[in-house]
């Protein structure tokens, strides 16, 4: 019987937990994804069924290995950050897997930053807003302080994709992207650790460093196996791109949250930046990866439902509108257009939601004044991580799909090329990409991502469209 050479992936969402079956040309061969149900941590906060997932983990793997067809050469997965799976000397969890979305006590962190040089210094030091328990690092300390028998139970804590890959080898390590990744833990400035973990005896809970783009050899029932210890999904999305592009780029990906992220720009976070949402995540070499994020995909969100109910139209109704030049050349000659110069208000709220609904004729131009208004944020978040080296740019999600955003966008842009790209499963591909050397025995593909550009189209108003440019 001929078999396939394949790579399985785990790939865990907030909701859905998938596994996926890449042969050696990333051709998904199989597909499965299961919901999991929520439980409550001991504080009644929601919280994962690291029960449930644990089982569902070694369950799916028995079965890929039962499977004749496939000749499995190495395992990888791919999850949500900020979350640690504590476990105690024999292996086993001893504390629920806490929800980043966990309040965080506001004395607590407030003495934390006191103590460490104050909010401003340590976040541009860790490249980590605050964010309470979204910071990884903080749910370590509040454990110390305020949950000292716990704490003194945990061996090691290991982020999620490491406490994956825990299950399919037994071995115990952490990896670079989940660290780097708005943790509070890493110190951005000098490679390595933070001193507050050494200062506080917590950096004993914290497996040692394994690369992102290995693999360790384990077994699995008795079946030889090699694992990686898995990536942060943001991660593990940006490799495919960072694979198939050299030339300077960033990628805009976009859902909820538009996160610009530029590879290819490793300058200090400044304060300013921090305070406008801006970040670093480190990508699989151990390179940091400057980002700013926008809340525009939940303002997009709200705002369709006000336009349909106001014109009496389904809420999916944005999805027919293209884009009209004519339009926008009008609504961009009106007055009060923002611009760049007023980023830090713009990255707050953006101008559409004080805007009367009555002065609009049609759907079509309430819906681009929107967009245009979006478009104002978008440029002055991009542009706190551009730089002039920049060739490309990649949007993916929802937005790539928007023909008044991407054409927008490109006006913005003219001295770049802008592109809307989709490749599916980009974190689950990512996460085989980042191991492609130890499994596979095919050049990487260069054809993964499916890419459509847009063209700058120079609008003539008294008021150009690119003062909110850079």
């Amino acid at each position: 019987m001929t078999t396939t050479p394949v790579i399985a992936i785990f790939d865990i969402g907030k909701t859905n937990k998938k596994f996926f079956i890449f042969d050696e040309d990333y051709n998904i061969l199989l597909e499965r994804s299961t919901p999991f149900s929520e439980t409550k941590d001991e504080d009644g906060d929601p919280c994962e069924d690291i029960v449930a997932l644990t089982q569902w983990v070694r369950k799916s793997l028995q079965e890929i290995l039962a499977m004749r067809e496939f000749d499995l050469k190495a395992v990888n997965c791919s999850t949500y950050g900020a979350s640690f799976v504590h476990i105690n000397a024999e292996g086993k969890p001893v504390a629920p897997l806490y929800n980043y979305l966990k309040p965080y006590p506001a004395d607590l962190q407030k003495a934390f930053y006191q103590k460490y040089g104050g909010e401003i210094t340590f976040s541009i030091h860790t490249a980590s807003p605050a964010l309470g328990n979204l910071n990884s690092g903080l749910q370590l300390y509040w454990l110390k302080e305020e949950k000292p028998q716990l704490f003194d139970k945990i061996r090691y804590s290991l982020h999620l994709p490491q406490y994956m890959s825990y299950l399919l080898t037994g071995k115990t390590y952490s990896d670079i992207t989940s660290i780097g990744c708005h943790t509070a833990l890493w110190n951005f400035s000098q490679n390595h650790y933070h001193e507050w973990l050494f200062r506080e005896a917590v950096i004993d809970k914290l497996a040692p460093i394994f690369p992102s783009n290995q693999l360790i050899p384990a077994s699995f029932n008795g079946r030889p196996v090699l694992s990686g210890v898995g990536l942060h999904d943001s991660s593990a999305a940006l490799i495919p791109y960072l694979s198939n592009f050299t030339e300077p780029f960033v990628l805009i990906s976009t859902g909820t949250w538009c996160i610009t992220l530029n590879p290819f720009n490793q300058s200090r976070l400044l304060a300013e930046e921090l305070q406008q949402d801006c970040l670093c995540y480190m990508e699989f070499r151990a390179k940091p990866v400057k980002a700013s994020r926008l809340f525009a995909g939940y303002e997009h969100e709200q705002q369709v439902k006000k336009l349909a109910e106001h014109f009496s139209l389904s809420e999916n109704y944005y999805k027919t509108v293209a884009y009209n030049p004519a339009i926008v050349a009008k609504l961009i000659a009106a007055p009060a257009v923002q611009t760049a110069a007023d980023a830090p208000k713009l990255l707050q709220q953006s101008a559409f939601g004080s805007r009367s609904l009555a002065g609009f004729a049609t759907y079509e131009e309430a819906y681009h004044q929107l967009i245009i208004d979006l478009m104002a944020q978008q440029v002055a978040s991009t542009n706190l991580v551009m730089n002039r080296e920049v060739k490309k740019i990649f949007v993916d999600g929802g937005f790539s799909r928007n023909p008044v955003y991407m054409h927008l966008l490109a006006n913005a842009y003219p001295q770049v090329e802008v592109y809307a790209a989709s490749i599916a499963q980009a974190s689950a591909v990512g996460a085989a990409m980042a191991v492609h050397a130890y499994w596979n025995k095919q050049s990487a593909p260069l054809e993964l991502i499916d890419l459509k550009k847009y063209p700058h189209f120079s609008i003539h108003t008294d008021n150009d469209f690119h003062i909110v440019s850079r």
